[in-house]
């Protein structure tokens, strides 16, 4: 078994809105993928709005350059992930396929292996 990681990269601007009926609903979609791939879930969680973002940056000399906001300013941003196992890439995707992102799209990504040895 392998691990990936299932990136979640939606428009925060449906969830935005005070007493929207749009957050509980996703927030339902994502107990029932709890749910129905509990034993696949290794992890995973929401993050709070590209607005709490903070982003570091070195130059070549290696000094540190400290700005708030995002590293990239896009429509679409990251806004949680899960941590899943599967047997191989097409069980992958097959799982992503269920998480829910109806204002944007996941992205699936091996998790990398480092021989200890």
């Amino acid at each position: 078994m392998s691990e990936y990681l299932v990136l979640i990269y939606e428009d925060e601007a449906p969830y935005a809105e005070p007493g929207n009926e749009v957050w509980q609903q996703v927030m339902k979609a994502h107990e029932e993928f709890g749910v129905s791939n509990g034993p696949k879930l290794r992890g995973g969680n929401a993050l709070q709005p590209v607005a709490t973002a903070t982003t570091i940056r070195r130059d070549a000399a290696g000094t540190a350059t400290v700005t708030d906001g995002p590293f990239y300013e896009t429509k679409e941003a990251l806004g949680g992930y899960y941590l899943i196992e599967a047997a191989d890439l097409d069980e992958a995707i097959a799982i992503a396929k269920q998480v829910p992102a109806a204002y944007g799209g996941v992205e699936v990504r091996p998790v990398m292996v480092f021989d200890q040895g």
